[in-house]
């Protein structure tokens, strides 16, 4: 059996992002930071491209809620 070499900088594809790193990454809030972690984790390929769909969905939305304005 082979041994599995890990990179021991936390900062490397090998760890999963710290929350409060991966909110100010993508300028989101620390909870929703947390969910995305969550839902697409450890993986930080998948963690950093749900974050830019996430924050195209909020920026939309809010675009949409500017237009609906009385």
């Amino acid at each position: 059996m082979a041994k599995m070499l890990v990179d021991l900088d936390p900062v490397s594809d090998n760890h999963p992002y710290d929350p409060a790193l991966f909110a100010d990454k993508y300028g989101m809030t620390l909870k929703a930071a947390k969910v995305v972690l969550y839902a697409n984790g450890p993986s930080r390929t998948a963690c950093d491209g749900a974050a830019k769909a996430f924050m195209a969905a909020v920026a939309a939305r809010n675009k949409q809620w500017q237009r609906d304005k009385p």
